[in-house]
């Protein structure tokens, strides 16, 4: 079955063109070149992911993941932002903060677009095989929902925190590595990405979200990587 992509971008040239790289590789697209038809195209066509500019007039690209996210049956479509401005990791992990999966700069290569675009699929994919509840050292874990409650209530994890948490806690005490973190948490070739301070942030970020006694069975060794003790 055919996946379906909504594409948003208010450059004409870059909508035409990505659109056209889609469709030849069997993907459905439907375009809009502006957040408030997106919404309504969403709505409509029901995709099973979203591209879209970060930059635009009126309903940007933050704005349009985060109306997406929110809205009921739509929690579990994964996000693509494109940014046509250099920007810093900090810049970046405020887009995942708001509720984005990946991120991508222009000028892009559409093989590097493609390959994104399959990372985020996977993910969401092998998430969704995960339909029962997990409960371990005191969370309860759904992955459908996306959700961990701790202690009755629950711990507002970000997109990128969840999955790593999830990769930690299906292969607990297995050491995984900084590679296979960035490229199974954020689909990243390991090959051309490889900064273990994007996985330390978000870590770090767990622990304390997590409270002292779980965060300190999420050990790291240095130079390699992180498992849950």
């Amino acid at each position: 079955m055919f996946k379906k992509i909504l594409l948003v971008d208010d450059d004409s040239l870059v909508l035409n063109s990505t659109r056209r790289f889609l469709e030849d590789r069997g993907f459905k697209v439907s375009a809009a070149d502006n957040g408030a038809e997106a919404v309504a195209l969403a709505r409509g066509s029901k995709p099973d992911l979203v591209i879209t500019d970060a930059q635009m007039k009126g309903l940007d690209g933050f704005t349009l993941c985060r109306a997406i996210k929110e809205t009921d049956g739509f929690e579990r479509v994964p996000v693509i932002i494109i940014s046509g401005s250099k920007v810093s990791e900090e810049d970046i992990l405020a887009g995942y903060n708001r509720g984005a999966d990946d991120y991508i700069l222009k000028p892009f290569s559409f093989p590097v677009l493609l390959a994104k675009i399959k990372a985020v699929l996977k993910r969401y994919e092998g998430v969704a095989e995960k339909t029962e509840k997990i409960s371990k050292l005191g969370m309860v874990i759904d992955p459908a929902g996306r959700t961990v409650t701790l202690a009755g209530a629950v711990v507002n994890l970000t997109r990128k925190e969840f999955d790593l948490l999830m990769a930690l806690i299906t292969e607990e005490g297995r050491l995984l590595s900084i590679p296979y973190l960035l490229e199974t948490v954020w689909g990243y070739d390991p090959a051309s990405y490889n900064d273990p301070h994007t996985v330390g942030v978000h870590v770090s970020s767990l622990r304390k979200k997590l409270g002292a006694e779980i965060g300190a069975r999420l050990t790291s060794v240095t130079g390699h990587g992180y498992k849950l003790e």
